[in-house]
């Protein structure tokens, strides 16, 4: 019997990134539930951006922190008409690093560790004197922009969008959590977005967040979100990518 048959599990991801675990989940035996808490939006202004894109083989380093960064930056440059690149790029992760490779980047770094403590650790030989372009979403942490300016960098952030609630998914969240019959064996996290958007979700509906369901989590600042809503969760990936995030789930339900 595969080791994760019947369980019954709610995806939070954007939905054009639901399918890669939803996929995954089933080839175990699960069968998912996909209820999108985030969608990606542009951002508030693109001015940021549009001046660094303008400028970008000034930078010696251009540096990326999700894949959706990648695609942000992907389509405003295409929408530029630009092809300048800076002499080097870095990105956090394996995921980040295929979309990269996707758009025909060549990634010079990626950290021993996917999140943003280590990616500033491999970049810190790098820093004094250089400057680094910083494309993220609107509201992530500061940790790698003050790491590396603390050492000596110039460092440009440029938002490239925005992670907003997705409210359409307000039926649906009603629907499934509505009684406990309903609810899912296990809700997986694999942002700190889709911890708040989530719990904003139930706010919005009029319900709480229900207890006696297995909370994954895709790492530790994702599991610190968890803990900081009130939630620790049962389950941490021994790294921030998905197959690990399903190999947990494995561990933890045999």
């Amino acid at each position: 019997m595969p080791p994760l048959a019947n369980k019954r599990i709610l995806i939070t991801r954007a939905p054009h990134q639901a399918s890669e675990l939803a996929t995954q989940l089933q080839a175990f035996g699960a069968v998912p539930i996909l209820i999108p808490t985030i969608e990606i939006a542009p951002p508030a202004s693109f001015a940021a951006l549009d001046a660094a894109l303008a400028c970008l083989g000034t930078y010696d380093w251009l540096l990326f922190t999700s894949a959706n960064a990648v695609e942000a930056f992907h389509r405003r440059a295409h929408f530029l008409h630009l092809t300048q690149l800076p002499k080097h790029i870095a990105v956090i992760g394996p995921a980040t690093l295929r979309a990269a490779n996707d758009i025909g980047l060549t990634v010079d770094l990626i950290p021993t560790q996917y999140v943003a403590e280590s990616l500033a650790e491999a970049l810190l030989p790098e820093a004094p004197g250089k400057s680094f372009l910083l494309v993220r979403a609107a509201e992530a942490r500061d940790h790698l922009p003050h790491t590396l300016t603390g050492a000596g960098a110039t460092v440009t952030i440029a938002e490239a969008y925005r992670n907003q609630l997705a409210a359409e998914s307000i039926p649906a969240v009603q629907q499934l959590f509505a009684s406990p019959e309903n609810y899912p064996d296990a809700i997986t996290f694999t942002s700190a977005s889709t911890v708040r958007n989530l719990c904003n979700l139930l706010e919005a509906s009029n319900l709480t967040f229900p207890s006696g369901i297995t909370l994954a989590s895709i790492g530790p600042i994702t599991s610190q979100t968890l803990r900081d809503f009130g939630h620790a969760p049962n389950v941490e990936a021994a790294e921030p990518t998905i197959p690990a995030l399903i190999q947990s789930l494995i561990v933890h339900f045999s």
